[in-house]
């Protein structure tokens, strides 16, 4: 597989943030979306002339699918997708015809919890109260460590191109010709879908009928 990554953002605005104390306080949501491609570079793009793609967009969390979900901004996606492909060359069939390619979208979740200690949190803050205040003369203040918890997680959206057309009628498997993969802020903002889409493939110039 070759891979292609996009960022959202020109290099000018890049060189002249890198210069600021935090740069990436700086970006807009568009500007922090990094966009990746991946292909299989022994498939002829041009053999294949149809596709059929899911009506619904798969919810992934942490590797286990949850479910499938079509909501409007997922409507907006598939649909800018399907144009995408559309104006390559390709033809989109719908459910019962036999499609060459198979197209999905996934929105894929991970989560990451930290565990995170606070050694010096009583002792720092305790520190403003002298142990005579309290009537303690020659005291010290002893205090154990505090622990807190916190939690990451990322979404991020997937497009996968799958070769129905050459498949083996031995196994299940099915190979995976072309992916996008955009992550970053803002992703599953209606008003973000067109242009997200647009960036992605325009990484894939010779994905085209």
């Amino acid at each position: 597989m070759k891979r292609r990554w996009l960022l959202g953002l020109p290099l000018v605005m890049l060189l002249a943030v890198s210069c600021t104390k935090e740069p990436l306080d700086h970006l807009t949501a568009d500007e922090s979306r990094i966009y990746v491609t991946n292909y299989d570079t022994t498939a002829d793009f041009s053999e294949y002339a149809t596709f059929r793609l899911a009506d619904s967009v798969a919810i992934i969390t942490n590797n286990q699918l949850q479910g499938r979900e079509r909501t409007s901004v997922d409507a907006q996606l598939i649909d800018a997708v399907a144009a995408e492909l559309q104006q390559r060359g390709y033809t989109r069939v719908s459910a019962g015809q036999a499609p060459d390619l198979g197209v999905t979208l996934s929105a894929i979740t991970n989560t990451n919890t930290q565990l995170v200690s606070y050694p010096d949190y009583g002792g720092y803050y305790g520190g403003y109260w002298d142990p005579y205040y309290w009537g303690y003369p020659g005291s010290s203040y002893y205090f154990p460590t505090y622990y807190g918890v916190y939690e990451t997680a990322e979404t991020s959206l997937a497009v996968d191109i799958v070769d129905l057309k050459n498949r083996s009628e031995n196994n299940n498997t099915l190979r995976v010709v072309w992916s996008g993969l955009v992550r970053g802020t803002g992703i599953f903002d209606g008003r973000n879908a067109q242009s997200q889409v647009d960036l992605l493939f325009a990484q894939s110039p010779y994905l085209k009928k």
